[in-house]
């Protein structure tokens, strides 16, 4: 595996950062995952954007596109697979050890994975920890993912692949690493991004595509929905087929499934809409 650190591709075993750059000390840093499909990253534009958008909330400097471009180019050359999870990572780069962000400047990191596509349905539990949706990093795909750690290390004891979470006044929020989407009599919602949901850029292109509507909802949706799916970069759009205790159509349900379609038909025609 060849891996772009700070300017440069480098093998594996030599892709390196100071373990005092502030992503490893204090998780001061920000990231976007794409999907690689046969050599070519899906909706690149979108994620920069909100690389930009996220590394700009926490008061870092903005990420200079045309070097992540390059480095993207780079990295999935020197690695070819069918499908793949590129990371982009830009974090606030060698700093002192606390809070204090460094004058260095910030490192940037990408690799790429081999993935698989996923299943057409999943099962899903909910947590009792909380989005807190008045946070200062609310919103931003940042490096501080221990919260989702351990919420999806609970999914996974519990026989699902995703844990979803409540924000602190009991309304529908999000997944570990996915937006959650309901259908209640025929039409399709989702919660806005003013629950504390990350705005996903899966979720943006599916409410633009079928027609979605923001809104609402309390976390108990999940007890009466007709059918619920998940979306996400690797996940596209992926039908629920368990919710806790609760079981569902073992297949997608007739508007999931039109919803599938729809984006697989859409996704293949532009790859960076």
């Amino acid at each position: 595996m060849r891996i772009w650190v700070n300017g440069a591709l480098r093998d594996a075993e030599d892709a390196r950062l100071s373990v005092l750059d502030h992503g490893i000390t204090v998780g001061d840093g920000v990231f976007e995952t794409v999907r690689v499909a046969a050599g070519r990253p899906f909706a690149l534009t979108r994620h920069l954007d909100r690389l930009t958008r996220s590394a700009r909330g926490l008061g870092l400097s903005d990420p200079d596109h045309e070097e992540v471009r390059r480095a993207v180019t780079a990295v999935v050359e020197a690695n070819p697979m069918e499908l793949g999870r590129l990371r982009i990572t830009f974090t606030g780069g060698l700093s002192p050890l606390g809070s204090d962000r460094g004058d260095s400047g910030p490192s940037l990191v990408v690799a790429l994975g081999e993935t698989t596509r996923r299943p057409d349905t999943t099962a899903v539990v909910t947590v009792p920890w909380t989005r807190n949706e008045r946070g200062a990093v609310t919103g931003l795909k940042t490096t501080s993912y221990a919260e989702n750690v351990v919420a999806l290390a609970r999914a996974h004891e519990q026989g699902a692949s995703e844990a979803i979470f409540p924000n602190t006044v009991g309304r529908l929020c999000e997944g570990t690493g996915s937006n959650v989407f309901v259908v209640l009599d025929g039409r399709i919602h989702t919660p806005p991004v003013s629950s504390g949901c990350l705005a996903g850029i899966t979720r943006a292109l599916a409410v633009e595509w079928t027609g979605a509507q923001e809104t609402d909802l309390p976390l108990e949706v999940l007890e009466q929905a007709d059918e619920i799916f998940l979306t996400s970069t690797l996940r596209d759009i992926q039908a629920v087929h368990r919710v806790d205790g609760r079981t569902l159509a073992d297949t997608p349900g007739p508007v999931t499934a039109k919803a599938m379609r729809i984006f697989d038909e859409r996704s293949g025609d532009d790859l960076d809409p």
